[in-house]
């Protein structure tokens, strides 16, 4: 099951639920098989053990991730 399908299935039990994608792939193929919009919460690999926990506390707080 792919991130996407997890996301899609925990969002109908839970709606509320906070997304945050991740990947090594600079153009990540998650995008181009639908489902996920582009200004869906994304996080590209690597990154600092800092900059996770900010993305997390933006996507906490609701901020739009870049």
């Amino acid at each position: 099951m792919s991130g996407p399908e997890v996301a899609e299935k925990l969002t109908v039990v839970r709606p509320e639920i906070k997304v945050l994608y991740m990947s090594g792939y600079p153009d990540h193929p998650v995008f181009e098989q639908g489902g996920v919009k582009r200004d869906t919460a994304f996080l590209q690999k690597p990154f600092t053990p800092h900059v996770l926990t900010q993305r997390v506390r933006e996507v906490l707080d609701g901020k739009k991730v870049a």
